[in-house]
């Protein structure tokens, strides 16, 4: 029997702790701009619907890429899908500040930003279905949440702090071509020191074949869609809440800097619990997991979220309090990252492509919902939608269990090595 090494017994991988770490970096790399890009453009003369436009645009790449990444990482292996993912977004970051920025050419802006969204889904979700195949079942909880640690650690923690500092002494433009050579380093670490070999079934088959499996999985295993449906809901109220809660908070004395902080320190306590519910589904099982912390959990903690303010008189700390347990109940939906794929036994490429789809799709999702429901029922009446949305994931998740006898097996892995 093999023996454990001290990053196994944590839950990651050893054969593949190079590449967390090199997730880690690229996506801090990838998170830059996230929170001053749009009143940067603003200030330069943009129009708030061309800075919608944008991120818009932005966002649809995203989810194709989401899509694609399961399906070329399972035809191609998923060291060539990241490295496509990271030429994809050298050249749309070279492209946007070089042609865009420099020259507030919103079309060239629009054309480069769009294909820069290809870059992080190609990356990072290919990477995830290197971790389906290489790790084994029983750790596999654990391992996806080290996966969203690190994914949402660099992304929204790490190069939030970064960007903060960078922009006070390089300058905006600056920042942004640094972004370049964090994305350089991760890729180094993921690509070039990770030498785990991969090799799928698929990979040795037509590449055709796998491509369309990315479309008729779900007529093979509708299980595979109700968990794709699942991941949607998992972050909808994500991107719906920007779009109203802070107007709403305003009502109660919150003003923006406040509003920053409460959402900061939610994704902070989110980063925690991704790590933490890997390990709590890997103990409790991934299915129960889902169900009770994540459905039920986010629909009780997306009421209490929205409440709190009327509730305790626009009190910061009773806000904050329950946007955090909303924040580290969202977490509870992370081992839905091994449970899709292991409800298949060869396709899990295709199976992680619906649920890369499902985690591109809530950009669009959130804010649609909002647009379309808030003026008919109030905020207070789009709340309660997310929370039955939740409470709809918890009723789907019934379906997508997988028999015990599987669960105690490990996966297999069909690797070269």
């Amino acid at each position: 029997m093999k023996q454990q090494t001290t990053t196994d017994r944590l839950g990651i991988p050893n054969n593949l702790k190079w590449g967390y770490l090199g997730i880690l970096i690229f996506m801090m790399g990838d998170g830059v701009e996230q929170g001053w890009l749009s009143p940067y453009l603003l200030e330069h003369g943009m129009s708030i619907e061309q800075s919608a436009s944008l991120f818009t645009v932005y966002g649809i790449t995203i989810a194709i890429s989401s899509w694609f990444s399961g399906v070329l990482a399972e035809s191609y292996g998923p060291r060539k899908s990241m490295f496509m993912g990271l030429i994809l977004y050298l050249i749309g970051t070279i492209g946007f500040v070089s042609m865009g920025m420099a020259k507030l050419d919103y079309q060239a802006m629009l054309l480069f930003y769009a294909i820069r969204g290809f870059g992080y889904p190609l990356f990072a979700y290919s990477f995830m279905v290197w971790i389906n195949y290489r790790t084994p079942q029983h750790m596999l909880g654990r391992a996806v949440g080290w996966f969203w640690f690190v994914f949402t650690g660099g992304l929204n923690v790490l190069g939030a702090y970064y960007s903060s500092w960078a922009l006070e002494r390089i300058g905006y433009e600056n920042t942004l071509w640094s972004s370049i050579i964090w994305v350089l380093v991760g890729a180094f670490f993921a690509l070039v020191l990770n030498r785990d070999k991969f090799e799928t079934k698929a990979s040795q088959g037509s590449k055709s074949k796998e491509l369309l499996n990315g479309l008729t999985i779900v007529q093979k295993e509708p299980k595979v869609l109700i968990g794709g449906i699942i991941r949607v809901i998992n972050t909808t109220a994500q991107f719906a809440f920007p779009v109203f809660l802070p107007i709403y908070m305003a009502e109660y004395g919150f003003d923006t800097k406040s509003w920053l902080q409460i959402w900061g320190t939610i994704f902070t306590s989110n980063i925690a619990f991704n790590l933490i519910f890997g390990f709590v589904g890997d103990r409790l099982g991934w299915q129960r997991t889902i169900m009770w912390f994540g459905g039920v959990g986010c629909a009780i903690a997306t009421l209490l979220f929205y409440y709190a303010p009327q509730w305790s008189d626009g009190s910061y700390w009773a806000v904050m309090v329950a946007g955090i347990a909303w924040g580290g109940l969202l977490a509870g939906y992370v081992p839905l990252s091994a449970l899709v794929p292991s409800l298949v036994k060869e396709d899990k490429g295709a199976a992680m492509a619906i649920l890369n789809l499902g985690a591109g799709l809530p950009v669009f999702v959130g804010p649609a919902l909002v647009g379309l429901l808030i003026g008919a029922i109030g905020s207070e009446g789009v709340v309660w939608v997310l929370a039955g949305l939740y409470l709809c994931s918890a009723v789907l998740t019934k379906f997508i269990g997988i028999p015990a006898r599987e669960t105690e097996q490990e996966p297999d892995l069909s690797i070269v090595k």
